[in-house]
Formats: C-alpha cells, structure tokens, sequence
C-alpha cells in the first residue's frame, strides 16, 4: 500500500471509487482515485488476474475510507482483449466503460513522455470528468452482449477470407510476373504448371512450381472455407421467422424487400449496424459509419478534409457499394435525382463523392424504413 497517498474530502457527492486499466499482454497497470485533485493510486498486477483486481478494488476503498458498497466506476481502452474484461466487472457490479482510444486526448508536443503509469493516470482523471457530465471528453463504445458478439463472427470471418483469398491471388500472379508469366485464367493444375515458359521459354524450376503448388493448395482451401460460410449464411436467409441464433432475420427480409438490396447487403447491415445498436437521430447513423465530413477552420482557412472515416469499416465498405446499386435500380428515388442534380454530369472525382454522399442518405433512409416501415420517397419494392 501506498501510505503517502492523501486522501481529499469531496463535500456534496457521494464517494465514488474511480478505476482505470491500462492492458498490456504480461501486466495490468491498475488507476484509483476518488475524484479531481486526488493524487492517483497506481497498482500493478498479471495480465487477466481476475482475483487480483478484486483485491485491489477493496484495498483501494480502504486506502480512500470507501464504504464496501461504495459505488465503483471504471474504464480501459478499447482493444486486443475485446469486451470480456467488461462484462467480468458488470458481473461484479461495477460500472464498466470501454473507452474509444481515438477519442482520448493527446499532448501535441512533438516529443512527449509515455509511460503506462501516466496513460493510466490520465484515464483515470478523464473517466471522472466523463462522470461528472462532461460526456465529450472522450467516446464510450456501445458494447454488444455476448449473444450479439457471437452472431458477427460469420460476416467477419467471411470478410477475412475473402480479404486472404484476394492477398493470395496477388502473390501467385506476383511469383509468376518475376518469371514474365501472365495469365488470365489463375488455375495452377499439374499441366498448366507443366505447360508454363518463362520469358526465355524455359520451362519453370522446381523450387518456383513448389512455391506455386503451395499457395494454390492455400488458395483452394480459403475458397472452401468461403463457400462453407456462404452456404452458413444462405441457409439463415431461407428460415420464415427469427431463431434464438438468428433473430434478426425480419429485418434482413424486410431489407431486402426493396430493389439493389440483396442478401450480402442486408446481412452486413442488420448484423453490423441495424441489428442491435441503437441510434438516436440521423447524425449518429452516419458518425457510426464513419460517413460523416471533417470541417477543418481556422482563422481564415476553411478546408474540407473528407468523411471521417471513423465508424464501422465493414458498413461503410458495403454502404458505398450499395450506393452504386441504389443508383442503378431505383432511378426515380428521391436520392437517385439528387444525385443526378449535383453530380452525374460532373467528373469522375465528383461523383464518387457524391456517391459517399448517396451511401450516408441511404443508411439514414434504411434505419427509418427498419423503424418506421416507411419506404425511402420513390423507391420501389421488388415484385417477387
């Protein structure tokens, strides 16, 4: 124990113990305090000790004078160990916060001190900010339930292997370049390889054909993977009414109901975006996805920086090529003529912001439909 720490005496708040958990893979370093000017109580412990920080808690309220049901709040960034470490202090009745690490404010100074005592201290004195109702002093993540977790690992894995498969095909097609081979169709059977000249028209050597049988046989078996999950998610698709497992398929039905939205779309949205979280207006949908612009001023510079880029990459990924397909398929919806006014006899640089602007139109269209029932103005249903 820390016998130096002073304790302060806050008049007119309830005693609150405030911690913070800067992770790492071999030590947790542990922040207590009680409040503004109240010098840090820093602990350390093994990485995923779950008893240890339990002891620490109830040394902690006695170092500070806290009753045993004193009211305990704290905070870690968000990172490699996920949620699991939140919902073990929920279970133990503490207010947990999983803190977004973009949002946590920085020194600018070109060279500064960094340590995991003083990230550590820092959190701490901003999570008791963030309680004390300064709420934009730094971003807290919506954190899914354990159920809700669980049902984005096929989209994600599907996103993985599809990601593996494409860095695959790029060094098959990069070996054979080296050799001043090209083809069009990539299938490396025994006679292909067999058949295959290099610029000189000599025939491949051993070591190069060993290398390519290796990394088809690796791309063959990401691509069964892929069909595996594919075939995972089409039979989910196919069900009438919500399972325990999949009880959001209504609204990847009612997703699809309109034209360009089909099953990929309406899969990624509903269990990425649509499926569990909850948005209050407009802004929000967009800022999640990251869809949002980045207005830089000062004095008298005003530039325009972009979307922000900070939201959900697999739903602004699928968002913007849903918005090409908005375009195509629903020609006389509301947005399709917006679009068509500002942008579509304007350059090839316009209009893909412009499409960036369609794809953050049609999410807030798409979460009042899924809310309301009411169809984006002009849009069209599918007939069949």
């Amino acid at each position: 124990m820390n016998e130096g720490t002073a304790v302060k005496q806050y008049i007119g708040r309830a005693r609150v113990l405030y911690m913070a958990f800067e992770l790492s893979n071999k030590k947790w370093k542990l922040g207590f305090s009680i409040g503004l000017g109240q010098k840090v109580r820093i602990r350390t412990i093994e990485a995923g000790n779950q008893e240890a920080v339990k002891i620490e808690i109830e040394q902690a309220k006695e170092r500070f004078g806290l009753e045993e049901d004193a009211r305990v709040v704290s905070c870690y960034e968000a990172g490699r160990d996920g949620f699991w470490l939140h919902r073990f202090l929920e279970t133990e009745g503490i207010e947990s916060h999983v803190v977004d690490s973009a949002s946590i404010e920085t020194n600018r100074r070109k060279r500064r001190v960094k340590a995991d005592s003083l990230d550590v201290d820092s959190l701490v004195r901003i999570l008791i900010r963030y309680d004390y109702g300064e709420k934009k002093v730094c971003s807290m993540l919506n954190v899914p339930t354990k159920e809700e977790e669980d049902r984005r690992q096929l989209n994600r894995g599907l996103s993985g292997l599809n990601k593996e498969r494409n860095r695959t095909i790029n060094r098959i097609r990069g070996l054979l370049a080296t050799q001043g081979i090209k083809v069009k169709e990539l299938d490396l059977s025994e006679s292909q390889l067999e058949g295959m000249r290099m610029w000189d028209g000599q025939p491949l050597g051993e070591g190069i054909k060993e290398r390519l049988r290796m990394e088809w046989e690796h791309l063959v078996f990401i691509k069964n993977q892929i069909a595996e999950l594919v075939s995972k998610r089409q039979q989910a698709l196919k069900q009438e009414t919500a399972t325990a497992e999949h009880p959001d398929i209504e609204k990847m039905k009612q997703l699809q109901k309109l034209k360009a939205v089909g099953p990929v779309v309406a899969w990624v949205l509903v269990r990425e975006f649509f499926g569990w979280r909850k948005f209050k207006n407009r802004r929000q949908v967009g800022s999640l996805a990251g869809l949002v612009p980045t207005h830089y001023q000062s004095g008298d510079t005003t530039v325009e920086q972009g979307i922000s880029k900070a939201g959900v990459v697999q739903v602004r990924e699928i968002a913007v090529e849903l918005a090409w397909l908005w375009l195509r398929w629903q020609p006389e919806s509301k947005i399709t003529h917006w679009y068509n006014e500002r942008f579509a006899n304007s350059g090839k640089k316009a209009r893909k912001i412009g499409v960036v602007a369609v794809a953050r139109k049609l999410l807030v269209e798409l979460w009042r439909y899924l809310n309301t029932g009411v169809v984006p103005e002009g849009a069209v249903l599918k007939t069949v």
